[in-house]
């Protein structure tokens, strides 16, 4: 389609972060901080897991691709929103604003479902630790990979095939971070309601499907791990709920956007920071960094780089 043909809006303005500029600049070093450690902690990951002999196990291949998802998530929003806190008009092409939400929704449905499967593998561990090697084999991590990609990339071609034949020809003006689905949608010239349907019942349904997915999952460890041994249950209790706020973190604030999308108000771009910003940078910290078997591994790697 030729959107020049039938719109008139070529580019949309980001609202983003409006504010005193010294204010502007505090958001600037904050954020570069965080995305520099998020793309460094998820590179350190990616590279452990692939180069470590140690480290070629079910589990660690899942987190392995968790990482490579939070650094691709992280990358289609951050960079811009901080480039846009230095400059004085914050814009974004009509066609740039929808490969945005194109990867963004690509990326993020490909990581809700890639939890769904690193808290299976949790649950086989812990509650059938016999079968772990046989249920858990190589044909089901590569089956499980490969469908978290598959139901991103349906995920967000359902709703980019939609969108992406819209026009627009009003207003122009995204009161976001970076272009976002239901604030763009309401930008366009024709009655979306029907759309905006479709968006709460795929994007808002199958974040609080996942979520509920996750909590069950972790409901069900814990109580394993209570019936067995009361001394692991701390453990396993302080590990889970670490999981849980992170998890939380993600789901809730695509949640509270997806499924109430069209009744916005000032605090969503805050809330788009969690799950765009904050959560890519947590998820190495909480379920890798911490883990003792990935800092042996990162240590002997290291060693291995400065000695050759």
């Amino acid at each position: 389609m030729d959107l020049k043909n039938e719109s008139v809006v070529t580019e949309f303005i980001l609202i983003g972060f409006s504010g005193q500029w010294e204010l502007q600049i505090l958001f600037f070093v904050t954020f570069s901080l965080v995305y520099s450690a998020t793309a460094l902690g998820n590179i350190l990951i990616i590279v452990t897991v692939t180069f470590s002999a140690t480290l070629h196990s079910p589990m660690y291949f899942l987190l392995g691709n968790l990482s490579f998802l939070d650094m691709c998530l992280s990358t289609v929003t951050t960079p811009k929103m901080i480039t846009d806190l230095l400059a004085e008009h914050k814009t974004i092409s009509i066609w740039g604003c929808m490969t945005q939400m194109f990867f963004m929704h690509f990326f993020g449905g490909a990581e809700m479902t890639l939890l769904i499967a690193m808290a299976f593998d949790r649950y086989v561990a812990i509650c059938k630790p016999l079968h772990y090697r046989t249920i858990m084999s190589h044909r089901l991590l590569k089956g499980f990979v490969i469908l978290s990609w598959i139901i991103g990339l349906i995920h967000t071609l359902s709703q980019m095939v939609l969108i992406v034949n819209l026009p627009f020809c009003g207003p122009n003006v995204v009161d976001s971070i970076f272009c976002d689905l239901p604030l763009v949608i309401k930008l366009a010239c024709i009655q979306t309601y029907t759309l905006e349907l479709f968006v709460i019942a795929d994007s808002g349904l199958l974040s609080l499907i996942c979520f509920i997915l996750l909590l069950v999952s972790y409901a069900v460890i814990l109580v394993t791990v209570w019936q067995r041994s009361s001394g692991g249950l701390s453990k396993a209790l302080s590990t889970l709920s670490a999981h849980v706020i992170v998890v939380t973190l993600f789901f809730g604030p695509c949640i509270f956007i997806y499924a109430w999308p069209f009744n916005s108000f000032a605090g969503n771009k805050i809330l788009s920071v969690f799950y765009t910003v904050i959560t890519p940078f947590l998820n190495p910290i909480i379920y890798t960094l911490r883990n003792q078997k990935m800092q042996v591994a990162m240590r002997k790697l290291r060693f291995l780089l400065v000695s050759s």
